[in-house]
């Protein structure tokens, strides 16, 4: 197989190597008028190797207090790096508690603006890839999974969705806490807050839909056949990985829908009242499979998220009475063959995580294997593949691996070529 060329991080101002956190505790009190966040942050961590310093990745927040191991220490925060001096840390569990305050700010990128971002009248959270920090402290790498429990404190006419099964909520003068668990491991840029005037709906066991009253029956239509997707996912991807997945739509438009764990979030552009954009709503739930229980170690992997999540668009096309695989298939190889021949889908740049070609390659090299393995092998192979490393961080070598188990023919050269060569190979 080809290698990757290059190995350094896509952000390397991002995360640190020398721990590894377990648990986030998240105490967060909003008014969304002045747009003003108090918050506490508990971290629960494991240092890998002996820490004279340790660095968190926070915005543009004043600090007012940081104790390691209950003990107050040092601590200089800039360049949205928070660094501390936390004595001599042994390898092993530590703790760290952060007291912060300031208005939130999404942070800029080249893809717009992430994490934290205000609405007409609400919040929204959608931190992929480096937007985390915008809210809360944290070792902002894809590869560091931890649980979470999240606390919001705000008005009581908005509704607070995050993470997780919601364990409690109490109203006290003004204002309601809301509180969330997330018990499944987590990457810091898919824990999330949405806060709304929100209805509510239950769309079966453990689907949720949250959405502005205007929108009530536009959405219930669109999100109608959520429930066949789910069992129809289950069934070719292995089962759902998360205890509920719940839908939030906005009252705002937004350019792209965007998955947090166990939740999706889309735009009142998204919803028409005819299904006019099914197929995201497929997108961003096969998300849970890959991309939220499957995280990649690393951003230059993303087509196992992206090229996953737009292959089971085109499965449920097809399930759905719509075109099938093939037809998506042959579609696509046709317009990527008419663009620039300069993409490598294993390794496509920082710049370019978002790419059009991640998805619809990614998609297509999916399909190429399905053609090589046919329908029983390729789909016990994607549940071997999500059962195995469920909830965990994944590799572009990992699936390598798994693939060429499920063939006695060499086929090996073939993926070298969807993966590592820039040219588009013809499907098979």
């Amino acid at each position: 197989m080809v290698p990757s060329t290059s190995r350094l991080p896509y952000f390397p101002a991002h995360g640190n190597e020398g721990y590894r956190v377990e648990h986030y505790d998240l105490s967060l009190d909003y008014r969304i008028g002045p747009n003003k966040l108090d918050g506490v942050a508990r971290l629960s961590a494991v240092a890998l190797r002996p820490l004279d310093r340790l660095s968190l990745d926070l915005g543009a927040f004043r600090v007012s207090g940081m104790l390691v191991d209950g003990k107050a220490r040092r601590f200089t925060h800039r360049g949205g790096k928070l660094h501390v001096e936390p004595g001599r840390l042994a390898p092993g569990p530590f703790t760290v508690e952060v007291r912060y305050s300031g208005s939130p700010k999404p942070v800029s990128s080249h893809w717009g603006e992430l994490g934290w971002e205000q609405l007409t009248d609400g919040v929204i959270v959608a931190s992929q890839p480096i937007g985390a920090p915008s809210w809360f402290p944290c070792n902002d790498r894809p590869d560091d999974k931890a649980t979470y429990r999240i606390s919001v404190t705000t008005a009581s006419p908005y509704t607070v969705i995050a993470n997780g099964e919601p364990v409690s909520k109490r109203r006290a003068g003004s204002g309601t806490t809301w509180v969330f668990e997330q018990a499944e491991p987590t990457a810091s840029y898919l824990a999330s807050v949405q806060i709304g005037r929100y209805q509510r709906a239950e769309l079966g066991s453990g689907m949720r839909l949250a959405f502005p009253i205007g929108l009530a029956s536009r959405v219930r239509h669109d999100f109608g056949r959520q429930d066949q997707m789910m069992a129809l996912f289950s069934d070719r991807f292995g089962p759902y990985p998360f205890g509920s997945y719940t839908a939030v739509v906005v009252n705002d438009e937004l350019e792209i829908p965007v998955e947090a764990q166990g939740m999706s979030i889309f735009g009142v552009n998204h919803v028409d009242g005819r299904r006019g954009e099914e197929r995201l709503i497929a997108h961003e739930l096969a998300h849970q499979w890959f991309g939220n229980s499957l995280t990649v170690a690393d951003w230059r992997d993303i087509w196992l998220h992206e090229g996953f999540a737009a292959y089971a668009e085109w499965i449920w096309s097809q399930a759905s009475g719509g075109e099938s695989a093939d037809d998506h298939a042959l579609r696509w190889h046709r317009r990527l063959s008419l663009l620039p021949q300069d993409f490598v889908l294993a390794d496509p740049g920082a710049r370019q995580l978002f790419d059009d070609r991640v998805y619809k390659r990614g998609a297509l090299t999916l399909h190429a294997l399905r053609r090589v393995l046919g329908d029983l092998a390729f789909f016990a192979m994607m549940r071997e593949w999500t059962t195995a490393n469920r909830h965990g961080v994944v590799t572009t070598d990992m699936f390598l691996d798994l693939a060429l188990q499920y063939t006695t023919r060499s086929f090996e050269g073939l993926l070298a070529a969807w993966l590592y060569g820039c040219r588009l190979p013809p499907l098979p």
